[in-house]
């Protein structure tokens, strides 16, 4: 199968260093403006659709499918938009690659291109000035805020050179809303308002918070194993909740890691259906810590 080029390893082991000797990249402070009232009343609008539950009622199909949109499309983003295209953690042949990233696509969360290239300005500047969203800024801000922000709006085409050359990936990144367009469209083809409400809208909400709390939660809430240079913890209810992202300081201890969770007792499930893709051949050298690291 032909793997899509790779990529050298975008992080080793970090060792403590102060703030002060971290470049920051002048003129990129966040946070600043908000965006536009016509962005922050689509976002909100959103999340008042799941109050129409009370007339649309749900059904037990309309909750599976909402669960079931919640798992698969947080490993999507978990295992696809960040640990292979932001961390390149591991290959994938270039079918393969495209389906991480439409199913990525699914979540809501923007384009694929933008998504990785701002988590990795973020890690380079992880809780410093120029973070998208460190909670030194605020928890709102490190939560949400930052989205609005016109700043976080282009996608950082420099930063992510290495699938920018992909046209497929380019189209997906600038008709982001297409997949979720397209999926909204089929739950309520099946199952109708109560579906599109109680299973689209609703584990859309659910999923956007689960990966904003690591954002904001995972570096404020949880247990330091490793010193590293920003204020990522480890959480296992984070863990549970973003299938294996919550143990957010070994990530940011080895981020080229496919796996979060390090030992066998730290959860990890995004990284247990990739050893599963592994094995029948659809994903291949997933990078793990090595003893060193550990």
């Amino acid at each position: 199968m032909a793997s899509a080029p790779n990529a050298e390893l975008l992080h080793q082991p970090s060792t403590p260093t102060p703030d002060a000797a971290r470049p920051v990249p002048t003129g990129q402070r966040l946070p600043p403006r908000w965006a536009s009232r016509l962005t922050i009343s689509a976002f909100a609008a959103i999340h008042v659709v799941p109050i129409a539950l009370f007339w649309t009622g749900i059904t037990i199909w309309d909750a599976v499918v909402c669960v079931a949109l919640y798992l698969v499309r947080m490993f999507f983003i978990t295992a696809g938009y960040h640990r292979y295209f932001a961390h390149r953690a591991y290959k994938l042949g270039r079918f393969m690659q495209f389906i991480m990233a439409v199913g990525g696509s699914l979540a809501a969360q923007k384009g694929v291109l933008w998504w990785a290239s701002t988590h990795r300005h973020h890690h380079k500047y992880s809780d410093l000035d120029s973070d998208a969203h460190s909670p030194r800024h605020g928890v709102f801000w490190s939560h949400i805020g930052w989205i609005f922000s016109p700043a976080s709006e282009p996608t950082d085409y420099d930063r992510i050179k290495d699938f920018a050359k992909y046209p497929e990936l380019v189209w997906l990144d600038k008709y982001y809303l297409v997949p979720p367009t397209v999926l909204g469209v089929a739950t309520f083809l099946v199952g109708g308002w109560s579906m599109l409400v109680g299973g689209f809208f609703l584990s859309t909400v659910l999923l956007w918070h689960g990966t904003f709390s690591i954002n904001s939660l995972a570096h404020i809430w949880g247990s330091r194993r490793y010193a590293t240079t920003d204020d990522s913890r480890n959480n296992l209810w984070l863990a549970l909740i973003t299938l294996g992202e919550g143990w957010h300081n070994n990530h940011h201890h080895y981020q080229s890691s496919a796996n979060q969770g390090f030992y066998w007792w730290e959860i990890d499930v995004s990284f247990y259906v990739l050893k599963a893709l592994s094995w029948v051949g659809l994903a291949s050298d997933l990078r793990r810590p090595p003893k060193r690291a550990l």
